[in-house]
């Protein structure tokens, strides 16, 4: 085990600064920033004591790096994550994590065969209501799923507007990318990438070059049916609020950042501390405590997780990897190629539970 990792954060945005801020004050890590922006080195400069570089390859090239964490925006994600693993350093990339799914597919094979520590900023894995979720699932104690509503809404996109790279598809990937990311990660961390993608539509609202809403719905093989709502255009958020909302043949479920609720039908041996009707478990009981508090404790988390997996060389210890990633990127792929073409996307899903008895009278008709 290292004493302490080297890393680099590329990119000084709003997430770039958080990343450095965590990173810089981590008891295992040596942190410097890296950012070509001329204004932003000056003010941190003048303000901290920070080493910044504004040539990410002549850092790759001449810095003794162990690890990177790339900020910029996503259209630079495929081409720096590439230059990172191919000098074999350890990498943690915001998501979303490439633009274009094979990208992200190529570099998770490549950094498989290099053996190095990945990591996608899907951070709300490490939100203890939504591992509670995932607890519960895996229990089997909700019985099957058979209806899944994935929502995300806040106010980023209020007015009609100058586009920013956020806005702008080939820069940012717009709503979906941006936003929608986040239900779709937590869809496949339950359930994997989905069978068949149908009726999904991406509109605008205020941006000129992006879309500010996303609905969609998806299919697993015997699995539930899952539908989509995201809007970055709801001023009714003061922030992004990120929810889920399950119902099984033994109940319903809902989470959210703050807690996890659960009803159940019935009592389940494989989870003793829930009872018969309402349970409620807040992501406050839920979470662990994290040594470094900043934005939220799951962005402490995640990135500590990135460290300690590093320093202790243990991919294992990452909830999400760039494989895991992929399947995000992959999903959203799908969602843009059936809003494009009307048709649905992959397969008809398989079902082989038993078919629901026939109907008879009225209901016939």
């Amino acid at each position: 085990m290292a004493d302490k990792i080297n890393i680099a954060v590329v990119g000084l945005g709003k997430m770039g600064l958080s990343h450095y801020a965590i990173a810089n004050v981590h008891p295992m890590a040596n942190a410097v920033a890296c950012d070509d922006s001329r204004f932003i080195s000056d003010v941190l400069k003048k303000n901290a004591q920070v080493t910044i570089h504004s040539d990410y390859a002549k850092m790759l090239a001449t810095q003794n790096l162990d690890a990177v964490v790339i900020a910029t925006p996503s259209r630079l994600h495929a081409s720096m994550a590439y230059a990172a693993l191919e000098k074999g350093l350890h990498v943690f990339c915001e998501k979303p994590f490439c633009l274009n799914w094979q990208d992200s597919l190529r570099l998770a094979e490549l950094a498989k065969d290099k053996g190095v520590v990945t990591q996608v900023g899907y951070h709300y894995r490490y939100v203890g209501a939504f591992q509670e979720v995932r607890r519960i699932l895996n229990s089997g104690a909700l019985g099957n799923i058979t209806h899944v509503q994935a929502e995300a809404y806040g106010p980023v996109v209020l007015r009609h507007r100058r586009s920013t790279w956020r806005t702008d598809n080939s820069e940012g990937g717009g709503c979906l990318y941006d936003y929608a990311a986040h239900p779709l990660n937590l869809l496949n961390w339950f359930f994997g990438t989905p069978t068949q993608v149908s009726g999904s539509v991406l509109t605008r609202v205020f941006s000129e070059d992006a879309d500010d809403q996303v609905m969609s719905t998806l299919r697993w093989d015997n699995g539930p049916t899952a539908q989509l709502s995201v809007n970055w255009s709801d001023e009714s958020h003061r922030k992004m609020s990120t929810k889920i909302t399950m119902i099984g043949t033994n109940g319903r479920l809902f989470a959210d950042r703050q807690e996890c609720q659960l009803y159940l039908r019935n009592a389940d041996p494989e989870l003793p501390t829930y009872t018969k009707g309402w349970n409620v478990r807040y992501t406050t009981d839920l979470t662990d405590d994290v040594w470094f508090y900043l934005r939220g404790e799951e962005y402490s988390a995640q990135l500590d997780g990135f460290i300690t997996a590093v320093a202790q060389g243990k991919p294992d210890l990452i909830l999400n990897d760039f494989a895991s990633a992929t399947e995000t990127d992959k999903t959203m792929s799908m969602i843009l190629s059936n809003a494009d073409t009307g048709m649905p996307v992959g397969e008809a899903p398989i079902v082989t539970q038993p078919a629901p008895a026939k109907r008879r009278g009225w209901f016939r008709l």
